[in-house]
This record gives structure tokens, C-alpha cells and sequence, in this order.
């Protein structure tokens, strides 16, 4: 089988974040997509194992960055490659930040989508979060981070969260 032809799905690369007591932290995530339009309503998933994802459950709001083609790649290493579990991480040191709807977003990003979380669904190693729409800001009108740029251009790999990880051969 091969599982690379997963990675033609059209999907983006996206930073989700919220707030752990008063600190930003996050995650690298490629699953997000629109539910509905009214209530304007999304789904992202996040791995169990994530730090993110307990905070997500406990804060109850998120917020989604769009990562474009020419976002710095440091934002794909702070966010995909390191874990707010540990408190001396700090994600966005050197990634600069914006507060949108009182959340933390990613400044270098097509732009911010924030939400309440009003479900989430247990996938076994993933849980999707269903957030209702509370605010949406653009920041520029770069072409957007496919999964498929960062794997073909960047020559990025998945972090062994992420749903699409691929035990290198």
C-alpha cells in the first residue's frame, strides 16, 4: 500500500492554539474544515497526545491560523516539533504573535479563525474538536500552506502526531 497518496488530499497547514493558565501554547494540525455556514460552525483534529489538546478541552476556545507558502518554517518547528508540556517551551518566542477575540494567533498566517468549543469526538488517537465560529480577521492575502507545498517544496516532514505521520523507510 502506498500511503503517500494520502498526502494528495487537499487539505492546509494550520497552527491551533489557546491558552494553558495564561500561556499561548499550540499545535501544527492539517485537519481542519468547515462544517456549516450558519451557525458558522468548523472541525480540527488534534492528537491525543498533543499538550494542545487538553488545554483546547479546558479553556473551551481555540483559535486557527492559516499558515501560507512563504510563512517562516520556524513557525512549523516552534508549533509541529516541540511541546508546551514542557513550561520552559514558549511557542511563540520567536514567532510573532496577535490577540484575535482575546486568543493567541499567528501573526505570520493568511489570517485567524477563533472559536468556542461546542463538541468534541473521541477518534481513538485523535479528537475532533467542533468549534462554532466567534470571529475570523485576515492578515494577508499570501497563497495558503497546502500539506502537499510543505511535503513537495519544503521538503517537510510530519511530526509522529500528526494524523498523516509516516514511519520513514
Amino acid at each position: 500500500m502506498d500511503a503517500t497518496v494520502l498526502y494528495d488530499l487537499s487539505y492546509g497547514v494550520y497552527a491551533i492554539t489557546t491558552w494553558d493558565e495564561g500561556r499561548a501554547v499550540g499545535c501544527i494540525a492539517n485537519s481542519v474544515m468547515q462544517i456549516t455556514a450558519s451557525p458558522m460552525t468548523i472541525a480540527v483534529s488534534v492528537n491525543k497526545d498533543n499538550y494542545t489538546n487538553g488545554c483546547i478541552l479546558r479553556s473551551e476556545k481555540f483559535a486557527v491560523s492559516i499558515l501560507t507558502e512563504q510563512s517562516n518554517p520556524r513557525i512549523i518547528g516552534a508549533f509541529g516539533f516541540q511541546s508546551a508540556a514542557d513550561p520552559a517551551v514558549e511557542k511563540f518566542a520567536e514567532v510573532g504573535q496577535k490577540l484575535v477575540n482575546f486568543l493567541p494567533a499567528v501573526a505570520d498566517s493568511c489570517g485567524v479563525i477563533t472559536c468556542k468549543l461546542i463538541d468534541s469526538h473521541d477518534c481513538g488517537t485523535h479528537t475532533i474538536f467542533i468549534g462554532e465560529v466567534t470571529g475570523a480577521e485576515r492578515f494577508s492575502t499570501a497563497a495558503p500552506m497546502t500539506y502537499s507545498y510543505y511535503h513537495r517544496v519544503i521538503k517537510g516532514k510530519s511530526p509522529k502526531n500528526a494524523p498523516t505521520y509516516q514511519p520513514e523507510d
